[in-house]
């Protein structure tokens, strides 16, 4: 049987989740527009050409890795670096994301967020969210 397109992209954002170099989430984020079609992936890592969380470690402030970068900003910054717009695109991320993630996705134009795992859902990212009438939806499939 065909896949949906909601588990297609959450799959892919598994796979781009495999890739993240901090161990303390692998998560995966995957932007699609309008066709379907997808513009950018994230995924949780340093900064390019620093030295990687599974290199050296991870580097602690307040309970946080700030040497990572979240995997919505990757794909977000990458699309800012190579001028491709975010506008009216949808987020598929494997977890739900952060406070700063999800307003970052609301101010470069996201139109939806689906996730698989609630991590730290903040009450705060709800409401603009909601004030900002951008639906968000945990996904789950069924194993066959």
């Amino acid at each position: 049987m065909r896949k949906s397109w909601q588990e297609y992209f959450m799959e892919i954002t598994e796979m781009v989740a495999s890739r993240s170099t901090c161990d303390r989430a692998f998560v995966g984020c995957v932007l699609v527009n309008q066709d379907n079609r997808i513009v950018s992936t994230g995924y949780n890592g340093s900064v390019s050409g620093n030295a990687h969380c599974s290199q050296i470690g991870h580097t602690m402030r307040d309970g946080h890795c700030i040497a990572t970068i979240h995997a919505e900003m990757n794909a977000l910054l990458y699309c800012a670096k190579e001028g491709i717009t975010t506008k009216n695109t949808a987020a598929y991320v494997t977890h739900f994301p952060c406070l700063n993630c999800t307003k970052s996705l609301i101010q470069a134009g996201i139109t939806a967020i689906y996730y698989q795992n609630d991590y730290r859902v903040d009450d705060y990212a709800i409401e603009l969210l909601e004030n900002n009438h951008i639906p968000y939806q945990k996904i789950t499939f069924e194993e066959a």
